[in-house]
C-alpha cells in the first residue's frame, strides 16, 4: 500500500478483510447464518472501499449540518455516509447493474440482519457471487491489481452433485411469516428491474457447473472455470451449449407449465396476505397494475409477461408465481389495499 495516505490504507485493509471474512463465513459448511453474515460483512466491505476511494480523492465522506460546513456528530465522531449514500455520491446519475446489485443487498441486510434464514442461501447465490466479483473489480480498477482478493480464494467444495427432494424439504422446512416477508422483498426487488439488468452478470452471476474432462495435464489444470459468453467466438460457445445440452435432463414440452389459474392466484394471495381477496379485487389489481387488459379488450396479447400469459388456444390467461408475490407485497401497504377495495373512495 505504498504511496497511499495512512487513512486510505486502513480503510482498504478493512474492506479487504471484511470481504475475505464474508467469503470464509459463506463457504463454511456448518454455518447456519450463511447469507446473513455474508451480506452484513460485504456491506461493511463495500462501505469501507467507497470511503477509501473518497478519501483518496480528498472528499470527506461525512454528513454536514444544514447550511454549514461543519460535520454532523454521533457520539463525538463525524457522521459518515452509509452505503446507500456512498452509492449516490459515487455513481451520481449513472445506474449500472452493479449499483442495483448493491442496492438489493442494502434492503436485504435491513431485513435479515437479526434473523437466520438458511432457506435464502440458494435463492440469492447469483446476487451474492456478483456482489463479490463487482467488489473486486472496483477495488482493482481504483487501486490496482495488487489489491485483488482472488489470490486467496478458491471454490467451495460440494458434498453431493444434487439435492434430493427430501433433502430440499429438510433444508427449507415450512416458510415462516418472517421468511415470507424476506422472500416478498426479494421477488419485488427483482420484478422492479428491467430484463436487461436481471440478465446482467454484474447484477446476478449465474453459471452452469458442468463436468470437465481432460486427457492430459494441460487440459485439466483448473478443475472449475467460469466461462463468459463471448459472441466473437461462436464456434467455442456452441461447444459449451452442446455440452450443457448433453447433461440436461430430458423434459417433455408442456404448454403453460407452472402457470396459475385466477382462482389459484386469489387463494394464494388471500392466504399469504391474511386479508379479504376475491376475484373482483383480483380484477381491480391486474387493471391497476397493467398486468393484463380487461376481458373484452381487442388485443389480449398486450400484457406484462413478467406476471401473465395469454393462451390463444383456450382464450384465457395464466399467471406467474411472481404475480402472487407482487400482489402480496403491494397489498401489504394499507393505503394500496384500501384503494383497491374502495375504502378510500367510500370514506371520502
Amino acid at each position: 500500500m505504498k504511496g497511499l495516505p495512512l487513512e486510505v490504507k486502513n480503510l482498504l485493509a478493512k474492506a479487504r478483510e471484511s470481504a475475505l471474512l464474508a467469503v470464509e463465513t459463506y463457504n463454511r459448511p456448518t454455518a447456519n447464518f450463511r447469507s446473513g453474515a455474508y451480506v452484513v460483512l460485504m456491506c461493511i466491505a463495500w462501505t469501507s472501499l467507497f470511503h477509501a476511494i473518497f478519501r483518496r480523492r480528498k472528499v470527506s465522506p461525512y454528513y454536514r449540518k444544514p447550511g454549514s460546513r461543519r460535520f454532523q456528530k454521533i457520539d463525538g465522531d463525524n457522521r459518515a455516509w452509509e452505503l446507500s449514500q456512498c452509492l449516490k455520491e459515487y455513481y451520481r446519475e449513472e445506474n449500472p447493474s452493479s449499483k442495483k446489485n448493491v442496492e438489493f443487498f442494502i434492503g436485504l441486510r435491513n431485513k435479515i440482519e437479526h434473523r437466520s434464514f438458511p432457506q435464502l442461501d440458494s435463492e440469492i447465490f447469483g446476487e451474492c457471487q456478483a456482489l463479490l466479483m463487482n467488489f473486486e473489480e472496483l477495488l482493482c480498477s481504483e487501486f490496482g491489481d495488487r489489491f485483488a482478493l482472488k489470490t486467496g480464494l478458491v471454490f467451495a467444495l460440494q458434498f453431493s452433485r444434487s439435492l434430493t427432494a427430501a433433502q430440499t424439504t429438510s433444508m427449507t422446512g415450512s416458510p415462516t411469516r418472517q421468511m415470507q416477508k424476506v422472500k416478498q422483498y426479494v421477488d419485488a426487488f427483482r420484478s422492479s428491474l428491467s430484463q436487461e439488468v436481471q440478465s446482467d452478470l454484474k447484477y446476478s452471476f449465474k453459471v452452469f457447473l458442468v463436468p470437465k474432462i481432460g486427457n492430459h495435464a494441460s487440459s485439466a489444470t483448473h478443475a472449475i472455470e467460469f466461462v463468459k459468453y463471448d459472441p466473437s467466438k461462436p464456434e467455442e460457445m456452441k461447444r459449451y451449449e452442446h455440452l450443457v445440452a448433453l447433461i440436461k435432463p430430458k423434459e417433455v414440452s408442456v404448454s403453460n407449465l407452472n402457470l396459475l389459474r385466477p382462482g389459484e392466484v386469489v387463494q394464494q394471495v388471500a392466504q399469504k396476505l391474511g386479508k379479504k381477496f376475491n376475484h373482483h379485487l383480483h380484477r381491480q389489481c391486474y387493471l391497476k397494475f397493467n398486468a393484463r387488459p380487461s376481458g373484452n379488450a381487442p388485443s389480449p396479447g398486450s400484457l406484462d409477461t413478467r406476471y401473465c400469459r395469454y393462451d390463444a388456444l383456450h382464450k384465457d390467461y395464466g399467471y406467474e408465481t411472481a404475480w402472487v408475490d407482487f400482489l402480496v407485497t403491494k397489498l401489504s401497504e394499507q393505503t394500496i389495499y384500501d384503494e383497491i377495495t374502495g375504502k378510500q373512495r367510500s370514506s371520502s
